[in-house]
């Protein structure tokens, strides 16, 4: 199984590209993109992932106490598991459209 900083490294990553290819010039003025709305889910997943890892260092040098390593694990835990589904509510409705007759 994939860690968390794993996993929000590739959402980084698609991210970055998402960025370059100009996908969020196509921004309506009346709302957000998808892309910037992406973006910032990858970036919140991002920024659990950092702190995770900052309370796991800390607990290493033994200034953090287990109960908020866990938590931080936890809650970068629960980022990604919700960014997956969203990836996979995306694709299957992706799928759904592709599959309509036209």
């Amino acid at each position: 199984m994939a860690s968390p900083t794993i996993a929000a490294n590739a959402y980084a990553n698609l991210a970055r590209v998402l960025e370059n290819s100009g996908a969020a010039k196509g921004s309506e003025a009346s709302g957000q993109s998808f892309a910037s709305l992406l973006k910032d889910a990858v970036g919140s997943v991002i920024e659990s992932g950092r702190k995770s890892d900052a309370q796991a260092v800390a607990m290493a040098s033994g200034k953090a106490n287990v109960m908020d390593v866990v938590t931080a694990v936890a809650d970068t835990d629960v980022a990604v598991s919700t960014l997956v589904s969203v990836r996979d509510r995306v694709i299957a409705a992706y799928e759904d459209i592709m599959k309509m007759p036209i």
